[in-house]
């Protein structure tokens, strides 16, 4: 299964609003309130698209998984103990693999071809936050070997402020 990334375009967002969508229903069918019809939502995902942010990584012409790559951060990111706290650093937001494809490896597969990516581009660490209610998403970074270095209250609940030096 060979994965293909390259940046979303405007002629996606119908798919990638379908996988987040098809994701919300299955998150809460596993009882994790994390995403909803508020976020992301349809608005969100364009913005991401059209600010050049958003990837897409496709097994033949089909999207196996979506995520944005910026180095945005929200003032909850503040309260997180970062280890690295000058070197360049992006945040990875959103990554969503598609329902029917998931327990694959895509996901770890995707966050190796961050971590590489970045690395060739001498960004020095990779931030996120996983909603502290989600253990498949937890699992995949602590396999990965990311860091909790803080969390950050939203409307859903609890997110773990994490982090990986690359």
């Amino acid at each position: 299964m060979i994965l293909s990334f390259r940046k979303a375009t405007n002629n996606d967002l119908k798919e990638i609003v379908s996988l987040y969508n098809d994701s919300i229903l299955q998150l809460d069918n596993y009882g994790i309130n994390q995403w909803d019809e508020i976020y992301p939502n349809q608005d969100v995902i364009k913005e991401d698209i059209n600010k050049k942010q958003m990837y897409v990584g496709a097994i033949n012409s089909s999207i196996a998984v979506t995520f944005v790559l910026n180095e945005e951060t929200d003032e909850e990111y503040k309260s997180g103990k970062w280890h690295n706290s000058t070197d360049p650093y992006m945040v990875v937001h959103r990554l969503c693999v598609n329902c029917n494809l998931q327990n694959k490896g895509i996901g770890y597969k995707t966050m190796q071809h961050i971590e590489s990516f970045l690395s060739s581009k001498n960004i020095k660490a990779i931030r996120l936050d996983a909603f502290s209610e989600n253990p498949y998403s937890l699992q995949l970074y602590k396999r990965l070997c990311y860091n909790i270095v803080g969390t950050a209250h939203w409307r859903k609940g609890v997110f773990y402020l994490m982090e990986k030096l690359i």
